[in-house]
């Protein structure tokens, strides 16, 4: 099994087959971090940093975790504690870090490209972990296994990303990778809240929670971003949680059960309430223990190509 890419930079750069690649992957691994030893020796000899420009709890933690589980070397790089407070440029930064002989970047930054400016100058794998509003891809491939993974397939599937889609990187690669596996996409929130153009992506664009609801098999609900927003794009929170938040009254007056997912983290009374997202129809513990394993897959399958390299 190997992939079309040297990084993992966004969604759009993967085949359906790499999708695919990562998922039989990603299942043999979620076999091992089931396991009482949680560790195999794949990646023994390969050296990962961390770069993160930007604040990241879970992604971090999901992206150690499975280097560990992999037993590589990990480097933990943190911009706020680092030279590029003092003015240091990005690659700069990464020469001194690549200077240290690491063979991958996992990296995270506020400006969308920044993972693609670096491949295109350095000589490791980079796997972007968020680029500004641009592509979130692992993300994207742990929401697409999950419904697969509950659903049976994803092919023919509705699914409805809700909510806050323009200040959203998530959004973007889960469209590219829901449609790659052959899924039916529809973007429903407020109209400041979808980007203008959207629907040239062939998603369809709804700003009505109820009938979006009843249409989908699948509700993938993002997080208001407010420190993302430069102008304010909702009236409140109350108003927002009003028209656009989901709680267990409107799920169980619907015609169909739906599966509810959320990337995290949750603002809780806004867009989702915690019965909901507590509930047998959520799936976001699952989509926590899931990115593990497809994080696993992403870092095993690339540094399979530098090996040969």
């Amino acid at each position: 099994m190997s992939l079309s890419v040297n990084h993992l930079l966004g969604i759009k750069d993967l085949t359906q087959t790499d999708i695919l690649t990562i998922f039989q992957m990603a299942e043999q691994f979620k076999e091992v971090i089931n396991r009482p030893i949680k560790k195999v020796p794949s990646l023994r000899d390969i050296t990962i940093a961390n770069v993160f420009f930007e604040n990241s709890t879970r992604t971090r933690i999901s992206f150690e975790l499975a280097q560990k589980r992999l037993s590589a070397d990990v480097v933990n790089f943190s911009a706020s504690n680092s030279s590029v407070s003092k003015g240091e440029t990005l690659l700069d930064t990464v020469n001194n870090i690549l200077a240290m002989k690491v063979d991958m970047i996992v990296m995270r930054h506020s400006s969308a490209g920044a993972p693609h400016f670096l491949s295109k100058h350095i000589n490791a794998a980079i796997i972007n972990a968020g680029d500004g509003t641009h592509e979130h891809p692992t993300q994207a491939l742990l929401d697409t296994f999950s419904i697969r993974e509950k659903l049976g397939e994803v092919a023919g599937k509705k699914v409805a990303i809700i909510g806050d889609i323009s200040h959203s990187r998530v959004a973007l690669s889960n469209i590219f990778a829901l449609q790659k596996l052959g899924a039916e996409v529809t973007l429903c929130g407020m109209p400041t809240l979808i980007p203008k153009f959207i629907s040239q992506l062939g998603v369809k664009v709804s700003h009505n929670l109820r009938e979006t609801l009843e249409w989908c098999d699948v509700a993938n609900v993002l997080r208001i971003q407010l420190e993302r927003q430069e102008v304010k794009n909702i009236p409140s929170l109350r108003e927002y949680s009003l028209y656009y938040g989901i709680n267990k009254e409107l799920l169980d007056s619907l015609k169909k059960e739906i599966v509810i997912m959320h990337p995290g983290p949750i603002n809780r009374g806004v867009e989702i309430d915690s019965d909901v997202a507590d509930s047998d129809h959520s799936i976001i513990l699952n989509q926590v223990e899931n990115g593990v394993a497809i994080r696993m897959a992403v870092l095993y399958l690339l540094a399979e190509k530098i090996k040969r390299n």
